[in-house]
């Protein structure tokens, strides 16, 4: 089932395809928070259609840290990099991705 126009889709686990847009997006989130993450694994994800498609990854940047990552990917029409909109730190493994 594809997620309606502007809503979320459900929470899903990464895929190989979530976790090249997070290496992607990783230097932007390093340089955002002046820290280098040894650790970058995308764990689960959730999607939003817009004029291309919002990502809503959950990210394990430690042992024990996640952060929430949001990432717009522009239509495949118009070949844009992904890029890192917004970020939350703090998170754990079992917090809920949500729409920020």
């Amino acid at each position: 089932m594809s997620p309606t126009l502007g809503g979320l889709s459900e929470t899903k686990p990464a895929t190989p395809e979530v976790q090249e847009i997070v290496d992607k997006v990783k230097p932007q989130f390093e340089s955002r928070v002046n820290k280098t993450c040894e650790i970058f694994k995308a764990i689960s994800y959730r999607t939003q259609v817009v004029a291309g498609t919002n990502y809503f990854i959950k990210v394990q940047d430690s042992d024990d840290n996640y952060v929430h990552l949001r990432v717009f990917q522009g239509l495949p029409a118009e070949n844009d990099c992904p890029s890192l909109v917004s970020f939350q730190t703090g998170k754990t493994r079992d917090d809920p991705l949500t729409y920020f």
